[in-house]
């Protein structure tokens, strides 16, 4: 078992995961513990997956895998599922969080944490060249979960968050939405079994490339949290 799996979500990511894959081997070459990168595909229009099969060569510890649904969350859940590490790392191919802040969110910077997410909103968090409308539409939408599901977290959507192992077999052999929407479900089925989480304040980068549609994701996620709520009534939650 390697103490740390990086699992990396990949749609539409031909350009971006040449230079994402290059910083976190060089991140894992300068640890003391063993480690895998898993990269997942899914759905992609371009060579996504052909790019991350090309590097298996270079790198023994990454493995490539193709999710044939669409959506973040199940490519986030396949990879989870699929690694063997101690602590499962998701991390956006983006990599708007440095790769080098990982290391805050395992041992011995904190031990025997279930579940540790980063926060562009915590005290002590950093913003760099977000636009202002991107800022306030997130705390729009930050502030409607809290009040409907996950009462105070600053920040649920940021795309860097660790699971220790058992933790993750738990939550996202349980998980059931697809979409960018799966971050809420599965911290609010952390909260429902009693996992404990960490919110991490991060210096993070805003990538004008980003792939979040403010105004369809925003209504889509009011929806997703109305789901997750019908799912906790109708008992699709219980162990």
């Amino acid at each position: 078992m390697p103490f740390l799996s990086i699992i990396i979500p990949a749609y539409n990511e031909e350009d971006r995961l040449p230079n994402t894959l290059e910083q976190a081997f060089s991140f894992i070459q300068d640890q003391s513990y063993s480690a895998e990168v898993l990269v997942v595909e899914n759905g992609s229009r371009d060579r996504t997956f052909e790019v991350a099969q090309s590097f298996t060569g270079q790198y023994s510890s990454l493995r490539v895998f193709q999710e044939a649904g669409r959506g973040k969350g199940l490519a986030v859940k396949r990879g989870m599922l699929e690694a063997y590490g101690e602590y499962r790392f998701m991390c956006d191919a983006d990599l708007s969080m440095p790769i080098t802040e990982i290391s805050r969110f395992l041992p011995p910077a904190l031990d025997n944490k279930d579940i540790v997410i980063a926060s562009r909103e915590a005290p002590g968090a950093i913003r760099y060249n977000e636009p202002h409308y991107r800022h306030w539409g997130g705390r729009v939408v930050n502030i409607m979960i809290r009040l409907l599901v996950l009462p105070g977290l600053q920040d649920t959507q940021c795309g860097f968050k660790c699971f220790r192992h058992e933790a993750a077999a738990d939550l996202f052999g349980s998980m059931t939405l697809a979409g960018l929407s799966f971050d809420v479900e599965i911290l609010y089925l952390a909260r429902l079994r009693g996992w404990g989480i960490t919110e991490v304040p991060i210096p993070w980068y805003y990538d004008p490339e980003s792939k979040v549609r403010p105004l369809q994701d925003s209504f889509k996620m009011f929806r997703d949290i109305l789901q997750v709520r019908r799912n906790q009534r109708n008992g699709l939650y219980a162990r």
